[in-house]
């Protein structure tokens, strides 16, 4: 059985339509910035969501260093292409990212394209709620 994470309002419905719509994509996550798992599709475990989200959080991060150090600007999309699957990570509102995870014989445009379309239309949704500096207090640096 797997657990659905979320925000107030659930956005593994979103996550569920984009990956069901897509040929050969696997899985979905929200994700904020700071890699916190917000939701997930469908058949995605808690663990492996958490670890996606994390993994997909420090590439985000790896990228807009670059883009930074060397003039290229905010990061939009960054793709990493793996043996057998593909993972594409998007920023997603304020604070927050969307990855997903697919096969090796996925039309990587087209999962791009609808990325992009999701993030347009729903991206207010996507947004990730600030945290509060007493949220961190009693935590070592």
């Amino acid at each position: 059985m797997t657990q659905k994470t979320g925000t107030s309002s659930d956005l593994g419905w979103l996550l569920d339509d984009l990956v069901h719509r897509l040929p050969h994509a696997r899985n979905a996550v929200v994700l904020s910035a700071d890699g916190l798992l917000m939701a997930s599709s469908e058949g995605m475990t808690q663990d492996d969501g958490e670890h996606l989200a994390a993994v997909a959080a420090g590439i985000q991060s790896l990228a807009k260093g670059a883009g930074v150090r060397f003039g290229g600007g905010p990061v939009r999309q960054t793709i990493v292409e793996m043996a057998s699957a593909f993972m594409l990570v998007t920023v997603a509102g304020k604070g927050a990212c969307l990855a997903v995870l697919a096969e090796e014989d996925a039309d990587v445009g087209l999962i791009a394209y609808e990325m992009a379309m999701l993030v347009t239309a729903m991206g207010h949704h996507l947004t990730s709620p600030a945290r509060s500096e007493s949220a961190g207090e009693g935590r070592p640096a």
